[in-house]
């Protein structure tokens, strides 16, 4: 009965927008606000050589129990029992959505637990959808903001840019240079950091603490890029006494040997004014330039 007050609710408010002159899907409004809401915790993952979003069934639930006002344009009550179940159900049928099972059933190895959130998933036989235990791939593509559309303009005047920097006035090639220097200088000084407490956390605690653990995460948000703590904890079991010790012996003495063997004021000095003039070289664009990184007497132009 409540499945049938779902399906009319949905049609009344399809046809209600095809009276105002309007032809939009309902359905699919509502599946773009559910995809773009920031609450529905959603992974990339591959299905059928193909990557796609995928939620969990019980993140889709809770979300719409805790906001009953996303199901307002479908024209539907939020009060009816099993009203949650019947949208899955809705989205599936229009296609939206797609239900999937993991590819892998046992644990990998040196693991105890399946992972929550696959990396491999493949097309469920039974396209029904469920609260448990159950993954649903977005079946649409999403909306291109508008930062993409600027960003996709930016993308052919930066790759022109890049190719008349030779022609660049001195002031101009020295501020890019700097630029990327200290953006380089930043990346690296963040995965330092990021590794050295790591370091001390796992040596002193036995714990597997990464600080900003999607900086290297290719199919992380931008919110996901820079969340700062571990959305999770550890599982695994902490490692022995002794080989925390070893580790920190063999880190101890790299260090102590680097610090002992490393080069001196007049070695760093001479290093520094060699690489002065290489770039002195490369941004007045000589020739000669290329000799110091091949290694070669003459340059053929």
């Amino acid at each position: 009965m409540a499945k049938k007050k779902v399906e009319k609710a949905v049609d009344g408010a399809a046809k209600a927008t095809k009276k105002q002159g309007k032809e939009v899907d309902p359905v699919r409004v509502f599946a773009e606000r559910v995809r773009d809401h920031k609450e529905l915790d959603t992974r990339w993952a591959v299905l059928q050589e193909a990557r796609v979003e995928y939620f969990r069934g019980k993140d889709f639930i809770a979300l719409l129990r805790a906001h009953p006002e996303l199901i307002k344009p479908l024209g539907i009550e939020a009060a009816i029992a099993d009203v949650d179940l019947d949208v899955g159900n809705i989205l599936i049928r229009r296609r939206l959505i797609v239900r999937c099972d993991r590819v892998s059933k046992t644990p990998r190895p040196g693991k105890t637990k399946l992972s929550k959130w696959p990396a491999r998933i493949e097309i469920y036989p039974e396209q029904m959808f469920s609260e448990k235990d159950s993954f649903y791939a977005w079946a649409f593509e999403r909306r291109r903001p508008l930062w993409q559309t600027v960003l996709s303009f930016f993308v052919p005047v930066v790759t022109l840019a890049c190719c008349l920097f030779p022609i660049f006035p001195h002031w101009c090639k020295l501020g890019v240079l700097y630029f990327f220097l200290a953006f380089l200088t930043l990346i690296f000084g963040v995965l330092t950091l990021r590794a050295l407490i790591f370091a001390i956390f796992w040596l002193a605690l036995g714990k597997r603490m990464w600080f900003l653990p999607n900086i290297l995460a290719e199919e992380a948000t931008m919110s996901e890029l820079f969340q700062f703590m571990p959305d999770s904890k550890d599982d695994e079991p902490s490692p022995k006494w002794s080989t925390r010790i070893a580790f920190g012996a063999v880190a101890g003495l790299i260090i102590w040997l680097v610090l002992v063997h490393g080069p001196n004021e007049a070695a760093r000095a001479r290093y520094q004014k060699k690489a002065s003039n290489i770039i002195d070289d490369i941004l007045t664009w000589k020739p000669k330039a290329l000799s110091a990184f091949t290694g070669e007497a003459d340059v053929v132009n």
